[in-house]
């Protein structure tokens, strides 16, 4: 940087000096230098070379917070930015803050975009000389110099923030993918039962969950399941009760077992911070019999026979208490052409721009007007009816259904 003495030198000269210095910052810039070397230029140019004898550079990232300062001895730790200097937005004097004779001079707020990017407060180290102030003289240059660099240090912030956002997005994208491999890769369409499903996770990934599992000839489980909560962490307790369940069935332990145990390991994993509603039923095509369990889950909609009727026995959500108080089984008779709709409370709770929501009632007239048609397709004519209902707003929930029909 080149040495000036400002008292000394023309015009001209001061202007050279100037021009050069915001050559140099510029080419910093370009040159990707780090922010701490910004910083070390800019305190040069103001305090060794144009002689401002204090200043503070506030600056914000995650937060408003002191960047520079000078010959302030502690004057900076009395400042509140969100309270003291939010609302100025033109240069103003220090007076209006009213924090003492060792006070600066003035306050200047530097923009961007009508976005408030960094303020600096100035002044002299000698007050009591006669001469023209250098915080005066020198005002549109340290506001430009301010502007320039507050703005580099703000697209370093914001490129590491796009870089942060690419990191996270392919992690959410691989995340996905691996949610992807919970569900069942192939469900069972055969001369005893046809099934469908449809997920749409309200994120990259969510806390909803479906799966079929054949543990004999004659037998094989279904279940839905919804976390409280979306995102990652719910994505991450419903793989743990996922892997759970499954392993819990090689040991041919009754259903009931089953959920006390997933209320157990939900209770540790989640620390009671989340829970699950969990449905989950036993199908033995010998005998034609369904056992179910409803653990605090929207009950799912049996159709048989004309009728719609709702699956509701069962025992509070997992993970909702330590102990489950009471947990109750029901076993059915599943008559040939019977068909369940599970699903999850994103189904029924989408509202339209009224603010009402898509209902139960609804659900079960779309399923008993289709229960004729092949599973996939009455999943279709949910989905056209929960488009239809929320008229272009977005799905605020996961959304799955796994559709069963009973040969």
């Amino acid at each position: 940087m080149p040495q000036v003495n400002p008292k000394k030198i023309t015009k001209l000269q001061l202007t050279e000096f100037k021009l050069n210095a915001l050559l140099e910052i510029t080419k910093a810039i370009n040159n990707n230098v780090s922010t701490q070397k910004l910083i070390s230029l800019y305190r040069s140019v103001l305090k060794d070379q144009l002689k401002i004898g204090k200043l503070i550079l506030f600056s914000y990232k995650d937060g408003w917070k002191c960047i520079l300062k000078y010959g302030v001895k502690g004057l900076e730790k009395l400042i509140d930015v969100e309270r003291d200097l939010k609302n100025i937005e033109e240069i103003r004097t220090m007076e209006s803050l009213a924090l003492g004779e060792d006070s600066l001079d003035l306050i200047v707020p530097v923009f961007h975009k009508e976005k408030a990017l960094a303020y600096v407060l100035i002044g002299d180290i000698n007050e009591n000389e006669i001469q023209i102030s250098p915080t005066i003289k020198h005002l549109n240059f340290i506001q430009t110099l301010t502007n320039i660099i507050s703005v580099a240090i703000e697209n370093k912030r914001l490129t590491r923030e796009g870089l942060r956002q690419e990191r996270v997005k392919k992690e959410l994208e691989m995340a996905s993918q691996m949610q992807s491999m919970l569900f069942p890769d192939e469900l069972p369409n055969n001369d005893i039962i046809e099934m469908a499903a449809y997920y749409q996770p309200h994120n990259e990934v969510g806390g909803d969950y479906y799966d079929y599992v054949q543990y004999s000839e004659h037998e094989f489980l279904f279940c839905i399941a919804d976390v409280s909560g979306k995102g990652i962490s719910a994505a991450l307790l419903m793989a743990n009760m996922q892997a759970h369940l499954r392993a819990l069935y090689q040991q041919e332990l009754l259903l009931e077992e089953v959920i006390e145990r997933l209320n157990n390991k939900v209770i540790r994993s989640a620390k009671g911070e989340k829970f699950i509603t969990l449905f989950m039923g036993e199908y033995n095509s010998q005998t034609r019999t369904l056992k179910y369990i409803n653990a605090g889950h929207n009950p799912p909609v049996l159709v048989s026979k004309g009728r719609a009727e709702e699956l509701t026995v069962g025992c509070p959500g997992l993970g909702m208490c330590t102990t489950l108080p009471f947990i109750n089984t029901e076993t059915i008779k599943i008559a040939p052409n019977s068909v369940i709709v599970c699903y999850t409370d994103g189904v029924v709770e989408l509202e339209d721009e009224n603010d009402e929501e898509f209902g139960t009632d609804r659900l079960k007239d779309t399923i008993k007007e289709n229960a004729s048609k092949p599973m996939h397709e009455l999943n279709i004519e949910l989905i056209k009816n929960l488009n239809a209902h929320k008229k272009g707003r977005p799905f605020l929930d996961d959304v799955a259904l796994i559709s069963c029909r009973f040969f």
